[in-house]
């Protein structure tokens, strides 16, 4: 890692810990925080739930687990770029998930949904709550007591409402302040993953075609570029380059963008950068304008794909069945959420939790072949 800029996190100035503990003679705090996310189980769930494709539709495609891996390749080479913090960074890349459903996006609509009468769910939050909460490997506390930066940069949004109840980590939301460089990074480098590589899965699935994404400028420019200096290239090779430069165009945007911000506003601290009403990651307005048109088309070729919908919603009859069954018999659940629901029998808005904390931890096969085993 290399020298930090003064408006970077600085470990030295850290908020710290829920939980106190002793440092590590060895590893700096976000380094542990990294180690820590890698090593949860919710971590390992991710390679088996779905980023577009259900996991039984091929190997290839990306799961939530390579894409969270891509999101911080991405989120690192930016931060080493701008003087940020790699570490810290690296970690909220890697945690942005993690309280992620089954079947993607569709699996969140169903479960809210489901959730309605009882809070809703949203699956930025629930990535939260299994940080703090749910992951049970330490013997001093509950959660994985990460520090005070990276939970900050997992809650990418919350509702005032739901802010009030997170302490000082939901506060900035109820300031209308920002949360750190590395927070901000990694939420864009989210994004620039997603927008590229579904790109990728889109068009080996035969969901889109060169003539769709030739529709935007974006994909168009680098198109031409690479057909014109190779123009023998056959489809694989032709689109992974397209996609490898689209990456490099948009990343190297945001790393000038962002410096050119940086330098206007002279920061000397990450407190400079909290006290701000608008973000300074980001990118140009006219690469935000192409990047924004590459996810509406994605959006309308292949996420609202027939093939895509049906997926999703037997997807979502899925989560329906077992939230419903869950709820009616709690002890078809494992026993740890069994005694939990138990206790808040009486209290539906507590015990719906309780089953929408399962049914977000399962991975796509397993939700299968619960909803099998129902059936």
């Amino acid at each position: 890692m290399g020298t930090l800029k003064s408006y970077a996190a600085h470990e030295d100035q850290s908020r710290g810990r829920r939980f106190d503990e002793s440092k590590s003679p060895y590893r700096g705090e976000f380094q542990r925080d990294r180690d820590r996310i890698v090593h949860s189980t919710a971590f390992r769930r991710l390679i088996y739930k779905t980023q577009v494709f259900v996991n039984h539709e091929g190997d290839l495609y990306r799961t939530r687990l390579t894409h969270s891996l891509e999101v911080a390749q991405v989120g690192r080479t930016v931060a080493c770029a701008l003087g940020l913090n790699e570490m810290l960074t690296e970690a909220i890349c890697l945690a942005h998930d993690l309280g992620h459903t089954p079947f993607g996006h569709a699996g969140q609509d169903a479960l809210n949904a489901c959730m309605k009468n009882f809070g809703g769910f949203e699956h930025n939050l629930q990535s939260l709550r299994v940080v703090d909460e749910l992951e049970a490997k330490y013997a001093n506390f509950y959660g994985l007591n990460l520090t005070f930066e990276t939970r900050e940069g997992i809650l990418k949004h919350c509702s005032r409402k739901n802010a009030r109840e997170l302490g000082e980590v939901g506060q900035r939301f109820l300031e209308n302040k920002q949360p750190g460089l590395e927070a901000q990074l990694a939420n864009i480098a989210d994004t620039i993953a997603y927008n590229n590589h579904d790109v990728d899965d889109g068009f080996r699935a035969g969901l889109l075609s060169f003539d769709q994404l030739c529709e935007e400028h974006l994909f168009y420019e680098q198109y031409q570029i690479v057909q014109a200096e190779h123009p023998d290239l056959e489809d694989r090779r032709l689109i992974y380059e397209i996609i490898r430069r689209m990456i490099n165009y948009v990343v190297s945007d945001l790393i000038d963008q962002t410096t050119l911000r940086l330098n206007e506003l002279r920061a000397s601290s990450i407190n400079d950068i909290r006290a701000q009403r608008v973000p300074i990651v980001g990118f140009s307005n006219e690469v935000h304008e192409k990047h924004m048109n590459l996810k509406l088309l994605l959006n309308k070729h292949l996420y609202h794909h027939q093939k895509v919908l049906s997926m999703m919603d037997e997807a979502k009859g899925m989560i329906e069945v077992l939230f419903d069954r869950y709820m009616s018999n709690p002890e078809k659940m494992p026993s740890e959420f069994a005694a939990r629901a138990r206790i808040h029998d009486k209290h539906q808005r507590r015990k719906a939790r309780v089953v929408a904390d399962y049914i977000a931890g399962m991975t796509d096969r397993f939700a299968i072949a619960e909803h099998e085993r129902f059936s």
